[in-house]
């Protein structure tokens, strides 16, 4: 994989019966070290100064988001784990706990994707079933497919 990459995040939260997606398309770096794969790229927070620095990392069993900035969070998503982390944003700090329930990972010489379902909870009450998925390409092989 190339060091430019596109990085496409979709993901649906399931909640009382109804349905959230939300899709970002960005581009970003890539890195491997030590065997786990690094992608490195900067968020804007809309009416909100600065940027946000978001580091992921992939590994065969597990991938963790980390951001920083005006938020700061890292999240650990890993099989049949829970994990509780402090995510503080402008607007105040929250807990939010992952209970990941499946996580797949498909590696190939120009791309990477990260496919992970899991429960939500914020400050320790369940709010929704969730599916995030992960799409690194590199830049120059990339194709993009908008859900409409």
């Amino acid at each position: 994989m190339t060091k430019d990459v596109l990085i496409t995040i979709s993901g649906t939260q399931m909640a009382d019966g109804e349905n959230g997606d939300v899709e970002m398309i960005t581009t970003g770096a890539y890195y491997l070290k030590n065997g786990k794969h690094y992608i490195t790229y900067d968020e804007v927070m809309e009416g909100f100064e600065g940027v946000i620095r978001n580091t992921i990392k992939i590994q065969p069993d597990s991938m963790d988001i980390i951001k920083t900035g005006i938020t700061n969070v890292h999240m650990t998503f890993e099989k049949n784990k829970k994990r509780l982390t402090c995510y503080a944003t402008p607007m105040g700090d929250m807990m939010v706990g992952l209970n990941t329930k499946q996580i797949s990972v498909d590696e190939t010489d120009d791309s990477l994707k990260v496919r992970v379902e899991y429960s939500l909870d914020i400050n320790y009450e369940h709010v929704s079933e969730c599916n995030i998925m992960v799409d690194i390409q590199s830049k120059g092989q990339a194709h993009v497919n908008l859900r409409s």
